[in-house]
């Protein structure tokens, strides 16, 4: 690639309209005879000088020379076969005539599938490099099982297989313990054309790959097959391909998720409803309610948790993770508000919710914190917005209640989940700010589903978290570009005890009725008379105070 004023062409500034359209046209076809000439793929002609100016002098104006395009600001790219203008709204109706039948096209930088120069240019070298990629070495687990579509229980609470795979035009090696693999996976496998070798055969074989162009995920393999690659190798270090697309659920996976909510909801009203009837009325610690949630859901169809439960109380739920063990867990009495963040492993899918709820009278500060959360969580799963949004764009829509009062709190507001996978998934998620080692700030895209987790901690007081999971799909798309909105997947009713409807607005209230008109015909068919009673009070539209 070189730089457009390295090329020795003089500026002429003088010719316009028809003539300087069919000038265009000769010059790019002079300057690719030089490209080809000097065995260059690619030439990028920026609106800029010697010193980056922002406006620059006739002499500089290399981009107006090379495309007719007269806009301050743009950047043209010249390949062999293609040649494209990125400029921002405010040209995008004066690039479109200019360009007019010149060959060149407009780029219209943030609209809906157009994509970054940075990107552009990035897919340009890797469909180059891919199509010379002679080896893929895959290590994370969750991309393993998922390509070739098998689970397993090697970690707790994530169905994965401890196993390396490597992909090359002509085979494909699996190296895993062969006595894990039952004959009908190991048949299936083998239909596929994927042989097996032991698990640590991974070092040998890497170890007698040469001159080799090797397609792997540095910050995924460990040192030992980095160093056994011999330094003939090209290593082209990218995320694995397999991330983003299981990433995107279809549209059969999608449904598989809605069915596996559904059990997850009833177990979860189960659960609560159980809580509220018995609390005082039963001994209860932090522990025993988890284990019996834990023994609900394996009743009810799960395979497995999908990550240790946290189960909180009072003060105990203000550290974000805790975790209750028999020793020092507390015991539950009907006041104050308990927090319950768990999930679990079914056939059709991953599930991921929290729910705080009060066990009897909660204080002033509690309802306002309970509410805002309540809100916060609502206000993200309805949001619409163009394709091309990251989580850090969508983030304010949850902490906005909490800002306006100056308040926050220290994690995420969502994380992507797997198909009876991780429980967390990149590569996409929702946070106001990049955590380069979380690697989850790629665009949503449709049939990507996330957590919407927003909260707020108190030391010494109370936690509070709500959780739904939601899936992204498509909404209109009209001449602004495609948008896209979220779907919940999560109906559990959400308690109402605690709220403090003066501090919602109107909208508010429209969306936690509406939601908990959904759990009500979701989720009461596959309750007992009682149960469906209570939760038929407990969806009961409420109304602004």
């Amino acid at each position: 690639m070189t730089d457009f004023r390295k090329c020795g062409m003089m500026i002429d500034i003088m010719e316009t309209g028809e003539k300087i359209m069919n000038k265009i046209v000769e010059r790019i076809a002079r300057l690719r005879a030089l490209m080809e000439e000097r065995h260059i793929d690619a030439v990028l002609v920026p609106t800029s000088d010697y010193h980056e100016s922002e406006y620059v002098g006739e002499h500089f104006a290399c981009r107006k020379y090379i495309t007719g395009f007269t806009g301050s600001a743009g950047t043209a790219l010249i390949t062999g076969s293609w040649a494209g203008v990125w400029t921002d709204g405010r040209y995008f109706v004066q690039a479109a005539a200019e360009l007019k039948d010149t060959g060149v096209e407009l780029m219209k930088m943030g609209q809906p599938g157009v994509l970054s120069l940075e990107d552009y240019l990035e897919q340009l070298p890797a469909e180059m490099e891919q199509c010379r990629a002679d080896l893929h070495i895959i290590t994370t687990l969750d991309d393993i099982v998922w390509l070739l579509n098998i689970r397993g229980n090697d970690i707790p609470c994530n169905p994965v297989v401890l196993s390396y795979l490597t992909v090359t035009k002509d085979e494909i090696r699996f190296f895993v313990n062969p006595e894990v693999v039952p004959q009908q996976v190991k048949t299936y496998l083998e239909e596929l054309g994927v042989t097996l070798w032991g698990y640590e055969d991974i070092y040998d074989y890497v170890g007698t790959v040469r001159s080799s162009r090797v397609l792997l995920e540095k910050g995924k393999v460990n040192y030992t097959i980095l160093r056994s690659l011999d330094s003939s190798n090209r290593i082209l270090d990218k995320m694995n391909p397999t991330s983003l697309a299981k990433a995107q659920k279809n549209s059969v996976e999608i449904e598989n998720m809605k069915a596996a909510h559904i059990k997850d909801g009833v177990t979860m009203t189960k659960f609560i409803y159980w809580m509220k009837k018995n609390i005082g009325k039963v001994p209860m610690t932090e522990c025993t309610v988890a284990d019996r949630l834990d023994q609900m859901r394996l009743d009810n169809g799960a395979l497995d948790q999908s990550f240790t439960t946290i189960s909180a109380y009072g003060a105990n739920a203000a550290m974000c993770h805790y975790h209750a063990v028999p020793e020092t867990c507390a015991v539950l009495e009907p006041k104050g508000l308990y927090l319950v963040d768990s999930g679990g492993q079914y056939l059709e899918g991953t599930t991921d919710i929290t729910r705080t709820f009060a066990l009897g009278p909660v204080t002033e500060e509690e309802k306002k914190h309970y509410t805002m959360v309540l809100m916060s969580m609502l206000r993200l799963g309805h949001v619409k917005f163009l394709q091309g949004c990251s989580g850090l764009s969508l983030d304010y829509v949850a902490r906005e209640v909490f800002w306006k009062h100056g308040l926050d709190y220290n994690h995420g507001t969502g994380h992507g989940i797997g198909y009876l996978l991780n429980v967390h998934e990149r590569p996409a998620g929702i946070r106001f700010r990049v955590v380069p080692e979380r690697q989850d700030s790629y665009p949503f895209m449709d049939g990507m589903v996330c957590s919407d987790e927003p909260g707020l901690y108190i030391e010494g007081s109370h936690g509070i978290r709500t959780e739904n999971q939601m899936f992204c799909k498509k909404a209109e798309k009209n001449e602004y570009g495609q948008f896209l909105c979220f779907e919940f997947l999560t109906y559990v009713p959400i308690d109402v005890e605690p709220l403090d409807t003066k501090l919602m607005t109107d909208e508010d209230v429209v969306f936690l009725n509406e939601y908990h008109a959904q759990v009500y015909e979701k989720i009461s068919p596959y309750l007992n008379d009682e149960e469906k009673e209570w939760l038929r009070q407990a969806t009961q539209p409420v109304k602004k105070a």
